[in-house]
């Protein structure tokens, strides 16, 4: 029977709740419970997977709630990946954090492997084996990997983030609401970039600002883009490029779910996807290169440092990296060159000799965690060149230093002229 506010639980449901199979399932269910009263869901839906982000150390209110899941007895009972933490477990001298936060970052990052997490410590677990199916029901965290599930891989989740995301990796049920139902799904906003020229959106560094873009136009609606190359992993569209689009979106506006018509799975036309109402906004290349200076806030040329890899590098931008490496200097002695990844892809960079070039050219690796959530860079860094949208817009705050936004070679070429260097040629 539906209680007073319609919500239906199922009969295991209804027993995980009252607490006879453990009281840390029940703890759990309360919280989704909590949730799914206050989205006015009418029933929750089981799930396949989860990626969990409240392994990052943010205070002890996190600690506390993992840990006595622990003590409890939790386990997972789906497929639950974890993303970054607040150490490099296997570099661990990179990482400078007070003794307190690095002691309890690693007793928050060993709580969630007792749950039975997979200690994968990426914000892109969809480059380590975890992608779920077109259609699936999962409760994933991580603003870049829920808008990447969403859209790139079609499967279907809602936001989620600290407590309610181990919460359903237990419990293995999330509300029936927001973007795990259909109506929700279709573009309430559509993009025309078929009047941005070809040579520009074929520069790696025109996706974050696609996604600077969007961010901005869409807010948390979902948007349809159209007049982009149709052709995923031949030459266009690639995945990482999708992921930059993404994971910048995510940052600059909350964005959880877009359609690339003719590439992404749900949009094989525009009218599959299109909502209601929805309006269009053509996109010229001066709107892009205005999206791209919203991410570089630096006044000069000076260069400290470059940090590639947010998210996480994946294995073909590692090949990419390695092929501008593979003749002329080394990096500037002055420049620290950081290259944040997860440990699945390094084990494969490091097998075909990718991992040994970047390090021969002076660049260091960094995985488990990034370079904008934990103490890496050096003190006395105030400039600092990316090519990730996402970096550009969190490090000013987070860190409190100045970004530039440039593609991959503009950063390899700028780490190894101490300078900033950019080629404004395409952007007019």
């Amino acid at each position: 029977m539906p209680g007073d506010d319609g919500l239906v639980l199922t009969a295991e449901e209804q027993s995980m709740l009252a607490g006879e199979q453990g009281p840390a399932t029940a703890m759990c269910m309360r919280l989704i419970v909590g949730v799914a009263r206050a989205n006015g869901a009418g029933r929750l839906v089981p799930i396949e997977s989860a990626h969990a982000d409240g392994c990052l150390y943010h205070g002890v209110a996190g600690l506390e709630f993992t840990e006595r899941l622990v003590s409890l007895g939790a386990r997972v009972r789906v497929r639950t990946t974890l993303n970054v933490g607040s150490l490099d477990l296997l570099h661990p001298g990179l990482v400078r954090a007070d003794p307190e936060v690095a002691e309890n970052g690693r007793r928050l990052m060993d709580a969630h492997v007792a749950l039975g997490c997979e200690a994968i410590w990426s914000c892109a677990p969809y480059q380590s084996g975890h992608r779920p199916k077109q259609g699936s029901h999962v409760a994933w965290a991580e603003s870049n990997a829920i808008a990447f599930v969403n859209s790139v891989l079609g499967a279907r989740t809602d936001r989620y983030g600290d407590f309610i995301d181990i919460a359903a990796g237990v419990a293995g049920r999330v509300p029936y609401s927001g973007l795990h139902l259909q109506r929700n799904r279709a573009a309430a906003l559509v993009l025309d970039f078929s009047a941005v020229p070809a040579a520009l959106l074929d520069d790696d560094v025109a996706w974050p600002a696609i996604g600077a873009l969007l961010g901005e136009l869409a807010g948390t609606r979902v948007a349809a883009l159209t007049g982009l190359p149709a052709d995923l992993n031949d030459g266009g569209v690639t995945e990482d490029r999708l992921k930059a689009l993404g994971a910048t979106a995510a940052s600059a506006g909350g964005v959880a779910l877009f359609h690339v018509v003719g590439v992404t799975p749900e949009a094989p036309t525009l009218d599959a996807v299109l909502g209601p109402g929805a309006t269009t906004v053509p996109v010229t290349a001066h709107d892009l290169r205005r999206a791209r200076e919203r991410l570089s806030t630096a006044a000069t040329t000076s260069l400290d440092a470059v940090s590639l890899g947010t998210p996480h590098f994946s294995l073909s931008e590692f090949a990419a990296l390695a092929h501008e490496l593979r003749a002329g200097p080394s990096f500037s002695p002055s420049v620290d060159v950081f290259v944040s990844t997860s440990r699945a892809v390094l084990a494969e960079a490091e097998a075909r000799g990718y991992a040994d070039a970047v390090r021969d050219a002076g660049g260091r690796i960094l995985t488990d965690t990034c370079t904008y959530v934990t103490p890496v860079l050096r003190d006395g860094i105030r400039t600092v060149m990316t090519n990730s949208g996402k970096w550009a817009w969190y490090a000013p705050a987070n860190l409190g230093i100045d970004t530039v936004l440039g593609s991959l070679a503009e950063c390899v070429a700028s780490a190894r002229a101490g300078r900033v260097v950019r080629d404004e040629r395409l952007w007019g």
